[in-house]
């Protein structure tokens, strides 16, 4: 196995194969595509990060733009649309649990006069494109003021559900009550679209903030007996969380996935023998509570996203190596592992020099296609894809999408890719 400097050294040109005991490699050259491999896109919705472009535009205006997404998405060859659709608890489909996204018309609960989520499944699928429906589980808002919320607001109308923390409000993942409401609404959503999965991102409880604290001191005095410490407690929290859901899922939808993107450090080996070669700040095990392992292990989801958004070769954390760890934590386990991959950073002149050569997120095509257990990408984010600033997405395509992959040609209920091991 090379080191990273060796790996580093042996791209002398631009996008070449990067050498590995394992693979899909046929005749010395770039790496296959496993079957079935996910290319995919996020398009985020949270403060309009993609889309729609600004809050208000008309409802055709809208529509517009997101299929200009989707288009762009078969164009190159992808095949996945994760599609953020509950970015700060509130519904870009008519809830009955949340209001609308303030994201649609600029204020939150205004009917924007029609069903994205919807119109979203409907165009996907007509594309051959899947759409896995992003939910945020507890993040309320991007800021702390709960009066600034739709009067019928959940977090409005059960003010105990909340924590103001880092500048934004929560809601509070130690209440049981919390907990299966966020399943419910998010659930709504499964049981009236067609979506083929749920997905969720990196955030449970909130990243650390210098000098503050999370304020769940009556939760932990009220639930937290029986378990060694706070962070344990809120760690089993989290645990049942995600538990619950993909039990709730199999049961409504057998054939609906359930996947995880997360922080893609677990814990650094420094700090767990288990964990990868990295020296990360944030450890989500320690900081966010979320044991991204266990879920694995345990096989509570059906796919680990994780968003390894650092360049071959990195310091701290090198994508080689935070790579080959995933790998050996999904292998056995039945759960597909797809890389989550920073596209934003290519060309930013803010960033490190891998970022500025376009052929560094092909790289990470070709090392991850030498790895067994990798079953695809999924890039960040739309805007990014679209613009595609220094042709970074345009090398990937023309290095590893020379065809198109459909993850389903028969939209018909055997598309199902649940693992034996749910079917009973």
């Amino acid at each position: 196995m090379l080191s990273a400097a060796g790996l580093l050294a042996a791209m002398t040109t631009a996008g070449d194969a990067v050498a590995s005991p394992s693979g899909r490699r046929k005749g010395g050259g770039l790496p296959e595509a496993a079957a079935g491999e996910v290319r995919g896109m996020w398009i985020a919705t949270v403060a309009n990060i993609d889309w729609p472009s600004k809050p208000g535009l008309a409802a055709v205006q809208q529509e517009a733009e997101l299929f200009a997404y989707l288009d762009r998405a078969v164009e190159l060859r992808l095949n996945t649309v994760v599609f953020q659709v509950r970015p700060t608890a509130d519904a870009l489909w008519p809830s009955p649990y949340e209001p609308w996204a303030d994201c649609l018309t600029g204020t939150q609960g205004k009917d924007p006069g029609w069903d994205p989520l919807g119109t979203a499944v409907r165009a996907a699928h007509d594309r051959s494109l899947e759409l896995h429906a992003w939910f945020n589980p507890y993040r309320v808002a991007n800021h702390t003021d709960p009066s600034r919320l739709t009067a019928s607001h959940p977090a409005r109308l059960n003010p105990g559900w909340t924590v103001p923390y880092g500048g934004k409000l929560y809601y509070n993942p130690g209440l049981p009550e919390v907990r299966r409401f966020v399943q419910d609404a998010m659930l709504d959503a499964v049981r009236r679209y067609d979506i083929d999965a749920v997905h969720w991102d990196d955030y449970f409880y909130p990243y650390p903030v210098a000098g503050q604290t999370f304020d769940d001191d009556a939760e932990f005095e009220r639930y937290g007996g029986g378990f060694a410490d706070r962070a344990a407690w809120r760690r089993d929290n989290i645990d049942r969380l995600v538990r619950e859901t993909g039990e709730r899922i199999r049961v409504i939808k057998p054939h609906v996935r359930f996947g995880i993107s997360p922080f893609a450090v677990w814990r650094n080996k420094e700090t767990d023998p288990l964990g990868s070669d990295t020296r990360a700040g944030v450890q989500t095990y320690d900081d966010l509570h979320a044991d991204t392992r266990k879920w694995v292990r345990e096989g509570w989801i059906d796919y680990i996203c994780p968003q390894i958004y650092w360049h071959i070769g990195q310091t701290a954390a090198d994508y080689a190596k935070v790579l080959a760890w995933w790998s050996r934590t999904v292998r056995g386990t039945g759960v597909e592992l797809y890389v989550g991959e920073a596209l934003y950073k290519a060309g930013d002149p803010a960033q490190a020099a891998a970022w500025q050569d376009p052929a560094e997120l092909s790289r990470h095509v070709t090392l991850a296609r030498d790895h067994e257990e990798a079953g695809g990408h999924v890039f960040f984010s739309g805007k990014s894809v679209m613009a595609d600033r220094i042709g970074a997405m345009r090398r990937v395509v023309a290095d590893h999408y020379q065809d198109r992959v459909r993850l389903y040609p028969d939209r018909g209920r055997a598309r199902s890719r649940r693992r034996e091991r749910f079917s009973g």
